[in-house]
């Protein structure tokens, strides 16, 4: 893949004449690019499709970074797939679809309440160890908007069952604190009783709250594979990825009127910016209070 990057960058200096600065930004975006597909365990472009790239700059935005810097990793993404398809070294420009800079001013696809309680209920409650575990991370996540990787480090140590409570390790080793329904703990407590003293039996020493079937620390691919398929079971069409209840979960606490600057606590961002862009979620909501109070609605 850095071969790629290489050949591209020099294409880009010498047959467009790009400056050294415009040129060193593609690369260290692309470079970036590379070593997400990585931890996907995509090792060539040629398997990077549209999904993928989507995931990628969601989880830029995500991580607080501003809307402009996003946009040129876009762009770099566009002139980077369109010289590989330009070089027949892919089949197919996974890029080439993606929206305009526009797209990081709207809220990603994010599920309705009925969505989510449908999602919820996919996987039984009296099932074995791996629904019992999927069930109940899949409530963890709705009930906190945690991060997928905030998720699979959660541990044990992390659960303070008395004050309803999570002690999460954002980005950049950041500590915050977030509230959870009593409900959704009670439900972690009987999954630890249950079907973790199931799962850890390889490695009883685990401090991982939520474990794999071998007993280690599960991944966010994992994660992203559980949701993908509760979504399927749910008859959920919408593109389903592994931030999509982090979304849902900070989209529903604004429209029923939640603080915007709670709402940036609870998910860890850095900047009330990236909060922000939930602002745009409940647009039907505005218009129903306009019709109902405008002496012209």
């Amino acid at each position: 893949m850095d071969e790629y990057i290489r050949n591209f960058v020099r294409f880009m200096t010498v047959e467009r004449g790009l400056s050294r600065n415009t040129v060193a930004a593609y690369a260290g975006d692309l470079a970036s690019l590379a070593e997400f597909l990585k931890s996907r365990n995509i090792v060539s472009w040629r398997t990077a499709d549209r999904e993928m790239l989507l995931d990628y700059l969601d989880m830029l935005r995500d991580n607080g970074m501003e809307s402009s810097t996003v946009a040129r990793h876009l762009a770099s993404m566009r002139m980077f797939f369109r010289y590989l398809a330009g070089e027949e070294l892919i089949a197919d420009d996974p890029a080439k679809l993606l929206d305009s800079p526009k797209l990081w001013r709207i809220l990603p696809d994010h599920l309705s309440i009925a969505e989510v309680e449908a999602l919820l209920q996919v996987f039984p409650a009296d099932g074995d160890a791996l629904e019992v575990r999927n069930r109940t991370m899949l409530h963890v996540l709705y009930a906190s908007g945690l991060r997928v990787s905030e998720l699979v480090s959660l541990k044990l140590t992390d659960i303070n069952f008395e004050n309803f409570m999570l002690r999460i390790r954002g980005k950049g080793s950041k500590e915050r604190i977030v509230p959870v329904a009593a409900e959704v703990l009670k439900m972690v407590a009987r999954y630890i009783r249950t079907a973790r003293e199931e799962l850890v039996y390889l490695i009883p020493s685990s401090p991982y709250l939520f474990v794999s079937r071998h007993s280690r620390k599960l991944d966010r691919e994992r994660i992203w594979a559980i949701i993908k398929d509760a979504a399927f079971r749910a008859g959920i069409a919408k593109n389903i990825h592994p931030h999509t209840l982090r979304h849902s979960f900070a989209g529903h606490l604004l429209a029923n009127g939640a603080d915007l600057r709670a709402i940036q606590e609870m998910l860890g961002h850095a900047d009330i910016g990236t909060t922000e862009i939930y602002t745009h979620v409940d647009r039907s909501r505005l218009a129903s209070v306009h019709h109902k109070f405008h002496p012209r609605g």
